[in-house]
């Protein structure tokens, strides 16, 4: 029941009341302490009053007035004149005096405290004021066995109390916290429940009906949060439906443009001016649709394969990338340079770091072939004792603003015009899947400079 919220607080609540009537406990003893030395100061009183005023009292009455006050001798001042008015013997002598005229409250309690842990009785002299300004002072000797027994048996009727106290307004709250905070909480976590079951479904979302200002809060965040996750979810559903509607029709339409693409190569050969004239264009805009529908096809798969990791000879799969796209930018005056020795071995999937390398360079030589100036794509690579570091650098424009926002982000990181922007999103997907990372060193008038950071050890950079 402990760990329950109201468990916790009936606990609480049963030790703070506690801690309070143990507060009030001391003082209590305290007063009871001086209350029952006070009233045998009075019964003092009135017993001296009565031999003052028959001064022939036999000693049988002498001493049973002293056991009606229970104390051993009376001393009264009057007149300034000190008198022992009553007076029978002391078993033992006087431990202690206690002036009860003129005493702090720390004292008393102090005193009250000394009395109560201290066993064994003693005699104490007790000097009060007399009742009604009968006198200067009374004075009497007592024993403390009956007041340490007095006192006792009133803290032990003040527990009790305190303890009945304490259980009735624990379990008062107990009921007040269930009914207040526990059954609300218990309610928003039957909606969260629910919810996650079935987080598409409307009814499951929470409708705030707390009373009490900090629940609803919490009611309408949650309400908020479940409405936009819903509508998230749907737009999440909706969202591959298209892509997979868009992956289907891009599949057809990239055999389409394969089929307009010989046809093109054919008009090229015609000697009309104007089909000469316009053949080019027609041929760069296919070969956009094509790339275009196979990035798309390629970013659409569901997931890409676990990189299958060997140690590889890198300057083999640069060398590939460069004699394909050397190939490919024949019409451009492009220089493609591999920096990589020849020894240098790294750990990664040939296929899949083959694609990335194809990736940077394919979009650096595409960037310079736009500004119709030669210029450089090069290769380099390095390692230390935690990881491989391959370099891809270019001496193109640099990439605008726009590029740089959002570069590994599909559809959005697009270069050049267009571009797709999927280039660089697989690349850095292959690259993480491999536990590196593919980052941007710089960019500018100068050129642009990609770095792929691939790991030694099993873990991260």
């Amino acid at each position: 029941m402990l760990n329950t919220l109201s468990g916790r607080f009936l606990a609480l609540t049963t030790i703070f009341v506690m801690l309070a009537e143990v507060l009030i406990f001391v003082p209590s003893v305290a007063r009871f302490r001086v209350d029952y030395l006070t009233d045998r100061l009075e019964r003092a009183q009135i017993a001296s009053l009565a031999l003052l005023a028959d001064d022939m009292l036999s000693t049988e009455l002498e001493r049973e007035l002293l056991e009606n006050a229970e104390v051993y001798n009376v001393v009264l001042r009057r007149d300034e004149v000190r008198q022992l008015v009553l007076s029978s013997p002391i078993p033992e002598p006087i431990s202690a005096t206690y002036d009860m005229r003129e005493t702090s409250a720390v004292v008393l309690i102090r005193d009250a405290l000394s009395r109560l842990f201290t066993t064994g009785s003693q005699v104490i002299r007790v000097i009060g004021a007399p009742v009604r300004d009968a006198g200067l002072l009374i004075e009497v000797t007592m024993e403390t066995g009956p007041l340490r027994d007095a006192m006792l048996e009133f803290g032990l009727r003040i527990l009790i109390l305190s303890a009945v106290i304490s259980a009735f307004t624990a379990l008062l709250l107990f009921g007040a916290v269930r009914v207040v905070l526990v059954r609300p909480i218990e309610g928003v976590v039957d909606y969260m429940r629910r919810y996650a079951a079935a987080p598409e479904d409307a009814r499951g979302i929470i409708t705030p009906r707390a009373k009490v200002r900090e629940l609803r809060e919490a009611e309408e965040a949650l309400q908020k949060m479940q409405t936009e996750l819903t509508h998230a979810l749907r737009q999440k559903e909706r969202l591959a439906q298209l892509g997979a509607a868009v992956a289907k029709v891009s599949h057809d339409l990239r055999n389409i443009l394969a089929s307009a693409q010989l046809f093109t190569d054919r008009i090229e050969m015609s000697e009309d001016p104007v089909v000469t004239r316009m053949a080019p264009k027609l041929v760069g805009s296919i070969t956009r649709a094509v790339s275009l529908c196979e990035s798309t096809l390629a970013f659409g798969r569901a997931e890409e394969p676990a990189p299958t990791l060997n140690m590889i000879a890198l300057a083999d799969v640069v060398d590939d990338v460069v004699a394909s796209e050397t190939l490919a930018a024949e019409e451009a005056e492009i220089t493609f340079e591999n920096d990589v020795p020849p020894a240098l071995r790294v750990r990664a999937d040939p296929e899949q770091l083959y694609r990335v390398l194809l990736n940077i360079a394919r979009n650096s030589w595409q960037a310079i072939a736009a500004t119709r100036v030669p210029g450089v794509v090069r290769i380099s690579a390095a390692e230390d004792d935690r990881s491989w570091r391959i370099e891809v650098s270019d001496t193109g424009p640099g990439l605008p603003p726009k590029a740089r926002d959002h570069l590994f982000t599909p559809f959005q990181g697009g270069a050049r015009k267009g571009g797709s922007g999927l280039g660089l999103a697989i690349a850095a997907e292959l690259v993480r899947g491999h536990g590196g990372a593919l980052s941007l060193v710089s960019t500018g008038p100068e050129g642009t400079v990609f770095l792929i950071s691939l790991p030694k050890g099993d873990g991260g950079l």
